[in-house]
């Protein structure tokens, strides 16, 4: 664990399509410690990666420029991959309702609600203990 209580060692994928969003993210990401792998901004291209990287944990936005992203999640889910979702879609209940079991937080995302959310699932998950 660095000085800010996050695992420098761990990678996080990040799936965001606004380019501020993605970089505010990885900026965050990065001053927490984590390896953050993208951003990427469309599936197809986070598809295309998920097979050659090491991932501890995953931040996927919903809605990218109208393509969803739950192959991504799916993908994730298979390879045992903890996943949050972190999109402005959260609420809709039919969203709420497929996401059921996974972690999520609505945007804009505040820092310290992000931070909780990762340790939480890097804990459940045994990935930090």
């Amino acid at each position: 664990m660095n000085s800010t209580g996050a695992p420098s060692s761990l990678s996080v994928l990040v799936l965001e399509d606004d380019m501020l969003l993605a970089m505010d993210m990885e900026d965050h990401l990065i001053s927490r410690g984590f390896q953050v792998h993208g951003p990427f901004g469309r599936v197809g291209d986070a598809m295309d990666s998920i097979g050659d990287l090491e991932i501890d944990l995953a931040i996927v936005d919903l809605n990218l420029n109208g393509e969803f992203s739950f192959p991504v999640i799916e993908l994730l889910n298979q390879r045992s991959v903890p996943v949050i979702v972190c999109s402005g879609y959260v609420e809709l209940p039919e969203v709420r309702t497929r996401l059921q079991g996974i972690p999520h937080v609505g945007k804009p995302w505040m820092p310290e609600r992000l931070d909780a959310l990762m340790r939480d699932v890097l804990i459940a998950t045994r990935v930090v203990g």
